[in-house]
Order: C-alpha cells, then structure tokens, then sequence
C-alpha cells in the first residue's frame, strides 16, 4: 500500500522538555493506524504538529509527496486532512445541520455551491446516524451525538486523512461497539486514519497496524496482537492484567 502521510524525525519541544522527539511514522493508504500511549505520551501533540496548530522543532511531515510542516491550518485542512478534538466543542447555539455545513465550506476544494453542500451534509448525517436530529442545537445533544457530530463536521471536509483524537471516549459499551462499526465502514470508503484512544478493546478491534508512544517516543509498532505481547508496551502500558487476557481470549475486540 502507498503512503499518505509520513512523519520523519518529527520532534516537538515545549521550553526544554521533549513531547516528541524522533518520531518518525507512516500512514499507508486505506489503513486505520491506532496510536496508544500513557497520558503525557506526546499522542495530541502530534496530532497538533500534523494539521499545524503547532510548529515543528525539528523534522518533516509529508502528505502525499508534499511537505506540509509549517503550512497554516486551514489549507492542510483544505489539502484533504480533517481532525475531531478531545474535547469536543461544536457551535452550541447551532442545529445539527449547520454544524457540519460549516465544514462542508472549510474542507477539501471549499464547496461554493449551497444546494450541493447540503445535499453533502444530509448523506453525512444518515452515514453518522444524526440525520433525525439535524435541527437539534448542538446544545442540546447527548455525549453519543455530540461525538458523531465532531466526526460528522470532519467528514464534511471530504478528508483523505481522518485524525480522530478520543472519539470513543466517555460512551458506553454499545455506544463504543456502534462507534467501531461506523469507522469501520468510513474506512471502506477509503479514508485513512489515525486514531488515538484509550478503550483498548475499541482501538485493537478496528486497527491495522498501532503505534505505543512513551515520553514522545515511538516504544513500540506493529498488529494488535504484537502490541499486546510487547514486554515493554506491557510494562509502560498495557499491564501485566490485559496481557494476560490477551494471551487467553486473543486479540480484543468488541
């Protein structure tokens, strides 16, 4: 497989001290890459450093061939990478509806034609399954909906890279399980990913290949199921408890 997006040395220091130091990193076309980590690992931060809300250090990251690391936000974002956020803040005094309309005008070639943009944002919403509740306020939605709303408004950018920083974080088993399924089926479409979580059996349930940071550096990289039997992501991550029930149920999944 091609790659899209590649890191190569890619290093971030705040004063002196290293969120990411070294790093170098690949994303192969149609692939969902899962990045795991301790908090602190330097996993946000590189999301941060790749659509270009933070300036490198040092290093290079390309986009299909192109270098983009210190370009502006808005025109990597129109190159055709989309991110979601940890926290999650859509425009509270807005519909459903609008919220990802915006991002139908922001992303990749800036759809100028309003008829066409909204027929784009109805098909997100059905995919998303938020097409029911597109005049709700954003205000007004669940945790569930407000994640698929962040994803939503992302899609509408038409990315051919989709960054997704804890998207599952704070739903519930059946919340997760319907989560895996929807990126599964955005994966199909033949969007690449990277995603960042913490619910270990969503993220080993969908990946290809994860990368484990520690301190900004890569400990670790390859299938769930080498991940999971790596005696130093066990160490700096995993513990010794999932390991065990990896090595007893195989590799996890919802």
């Amino acid at each position: 497989m091609a790659t899209v997006l590649e890191g190569r040395g890619v290093t971030k220091f705040f004063g002196g001290l290293p969120a990411l130091e070294d790093l170098n990193f690949e994303l192969r076309e149609g692939e969902i890459l899962g990045l795991i980590g301790p908090n602190g690992a330097g996993k946000t931060t590189l999301l941060n450093v790749i659509t270009g809300m933070l300036p490198l250090t040092s290093g290079q990251i390309w986009y299909r061939g192109r270098r983009v690391d210190g370009m502006k936000p808005y025109r990597i974002g129109r190159m055709g990478i989309a991110r979601t956020f940890q926290v999650v803040r859509p425009f509270a005094g807005m519909a459903v509806f609008d919220n990802v309309l915006v991002g139908a005008f922001y992303g990749m070639g800036g759809e100028r034609n309003r008829h066409a943009a909204r027929r784009q944002v109805g098909e997100i919403l059905e995919l998303v399954g938020l097409a029911e509740r597109e005049r709700v306020l954003a205000s007004e939605t669940t945790i569930a909906d407000r994640k698929r709303l962040e994803l939503a408004r992302a899609l509408a950018m038409r990315p051919e890279v989709l960054l997704l920083d804890e998207v599952m974080a704070g739903l519930n088993p059946t919340e997760v399980a319907a989560m895996m399924e929807l990126l599964k089926q955005i994966g199909r479409r033949g969007v690449s990913m990277v995603v960042i979580e913490h619910v270990m059996q969503a993220i080993m349930g969908i990946s290809d290949r994860i990368v484990v940071l520690a301190h900004g550096r890569k400990l670790a990289e390859g299938t769930p199921a080498q991940v999971t039997r790596d005696p130093g992501v066990i160490e700096a991550y995993l513990g010794e408890r999932y390991a065990r029930m990896g090595e007893k149920e195989g590799p996890p999944g919802v």
